[in-house]
């Protein structure tokens, strides 16, 4: 090779070089999202031993109201478990999970209550899981019945009863203008 194709070639090769690093530059640089794990819903995810939680959240109507656990525990160890969440002012709930199998806090399972949310909705609130020896702390957003696929899962607040203290009689007049 005489000196002209040498260089001829070096450049070649430098230009291809510079082509693929320009390429996979952006992987170099930036971090790749494939490799960033996220619970990808409005729930958190956490991991107590063998029990896995997804997509928890809370759903109440205000800060001291009654707030609904929904999500999924999964139990991947061969013996039942209790899963105990504490919250604000003494608030608890269990849920039973059976060996090797899932728990979905929906529609289907009887309902998994908290006595306060411990925030407004919007925000989130420190709960204690625990199971066995295992515990944990972890934040958990508390959302509201704006939209409508969290609105039917709103505990319902015991209304007081109406009691009646009037016991006037209406006049035969204001019982024709009122149609009777």
């Amino acid at each position: 090779m005489n000196p002209v194709q040498r260089g001829k070639l070096a450049i070649a090769a430098a230009a291809i070089g510079v082509g693929l690093l320009s390429v996979t530059g952006c992987g170099f640089v930036n971090a790749q999202q494939t490799t960033h794990q996220y619970s990808a819903s409005d729930g958190i995810k956490a991991d107590l031993g063998p029990l896995q939680l997804r997509n928890i959240l809370i759903i109440a109507s205000g800060e001291n109201e009654p707030g609904r656990v929904i999500g999924a525990v999964f139990n991947q160890s061969s013996s039942d478990a209790t899963l105990t969440l504490s919250g604000a002012n003494g608030a608890q709930t269990e849920i039973p999970v059976k060996a090797n199998s899932e728990t979905y806090l929906n529609d289907t399972a009887d309902a998994a209550i908290l006595s306060t949310a411990g925030v407004i909705p919007g925000g989130l609130t420190p709960i204690t899981i625990r199971s066995g020896s295992d515990s944990a702390t972890i934040n958990v957003p508390v959302v509201d019945g704006t939209l409508p696929e969290y609105a039917k899962y709103l505990p319902s607040t015991p209304t007081p009863t109406a009691t009646s203290t009037s016991t006037s009689t209406a006049t035969p007049t204001e019982s024709a203008a009122a149609g009777h």
